[in-house]
């Protein structure tokens, strides 16, 4: 008569809606999501997110932020932490610690960061350097 195949979701069916933070909002402290934000306005304070960040021309974040992917057209200063790309429009400004994983960056943006690029570098191992080291240098008559 009851049925026990009532299912909970798993986390690829877990939807979630965008948040957005909207130009003439101020928001001081943290914030923890698993979905993607929008910002139009202010937050002084850290953010974590697996969703990807939009930060609007108005946008202005001044903290930690960690993430997936972000585009940025506004103002950004403090420690960014993305797995993924970061992309600056021409009006970015991006000023402080920046760790990604690729980074697209259009003529006019304003980029004052130390930058380390995480994840897609692979290292040559020994094996494949001595190769190349001694194919160069081996020469017959």
């Amino acid at each position: 008569m009851f049925s026990s195949n009532s299912k909970k979701p798993t986390a690829m069916e877990v939807t979630t809606q965008q948040n957005i933070i909207a130009e003439g909002t101020t928001i001081i402290g943290d914030i923890v999501s698993e979905g993607p934000f929008r910002i139009d306005g202010k937050i002084d304070g850290n953010i974590k997110t697996n969703g990807k960040i939009v930060v609007g021309k108005s946008g202005f974040i001044k903290g930690t932020l960690e993430g997936d992917t972000a585009d940025f057209e506004g103002k950004f200063s403090g420690k960014l932490i993305l797995s993924g790309t970061l992309s600056l429009k021409s009006t970015a400004h991006i000023e402080g610690e920046v760790i990604v994983s690729k980074l697209a960056v259009d003529p006019g943006a304003t980029f004052n960061a130390t930058c380390s690029m995480k994840g897609a570098v692979k290292a040559l191992n020994n094996e494949s350097s001595k190769q190349l080291i001694n194919s160069g240098s081996e020469k017959t008559a």
